[in-house]
């Protein structure tokens, strides 16, 4: 299936009025970027004609892409202003990155070794565990993990400045949450949002709790 450059421009408009406009996106700068970023750039070649479709599209490497919904109010909860410094964990093929970017943050994305291929301009990409983070970019003022985690490590907490603002989406027993806090004292706290289908990362199961 061929699809032209207007057809995804429609497709995009599309997805901006019947996805995010009517599901609690609010904020006209996440609107804006995303009605301006072409979401197909970031999707292997082979699926770009499911872009904008409001599911995890399958990426190569066994990962997936967040649904548009999920970015945009992981977006809309993180208030990033111009010059924010963002830790995005499970940057995947670079979709949230270049919305970060075209926000005015200044993104450092970690991608596991071997993950999704990540060409954005003006984005710092680090290799390695997802759960480890990038302490060389710390403090950070917002933590995006663009994805469900089971719980969010101290060791991505420790790199957040105090006030810093996390996004993230909890895996709980088969159910994932939108969540949003911030860290105050070193600790973070958490609420949760809404329960969303999003995508589950890898390496950041829970300790498990000791059975006698």
């Amino acid at each position: 299936m061929i699809v032209t450059e207007q057809t995804y421009s429609s497709m995009r408009t599309a997805m901006v009025e019947s996805q995010l406009r009517t599901s609690d996106v609010d904020d006209q700068r996440v609107i804006a970027a995303m009605a301006r970023v072409p979401r197909e750039e970031f999707v292997p070649a082979h699926r770009r004609a499911m872009a904008y479709i409001d599911r995890p599209i399958p990426l190569d490497g066994g990962r997936a892409l967040n649904p548009p919904l999920v970015t945009g109010r992981l977006l809309t909860e993180a208030q990033i202003v111009p010059g924010d410094k963002v830790l995005l964990i499970g940057a995947a093929t670079g979709y949230a990155a270049a919305l970060l970017a075209d926000m005015g943050a200044v993104v450092t994305a970690v991608e596991e070794e071997g993950g999704p291929e990540i060409a954005v301009a003006g984005v710092t990409v680090v290799r390695g565990a997802l759960n480890a983070g990038a302490a060389d970019g710390a403090p950070y003022d917002v933590l995006f993990i663009d994805g469900a985690v089971e719980e969010v490590p101290a060791t991505l907490v420790q790199q957040l400045a105090e006030d810093a603002r996390v996004v993230t989406g909890v895996a709980d027993r088969g159910v994932t949450r939108l969540s949003s806090g911030r860290v105050v004292a070193g600790v973070l706290g958490l609420n949760s949002l809404v329960d969303i289908e999003m995508v589950v990362l890898p390496g950041f199961g829970a300790p498990k709790a000791f059975e006698f």
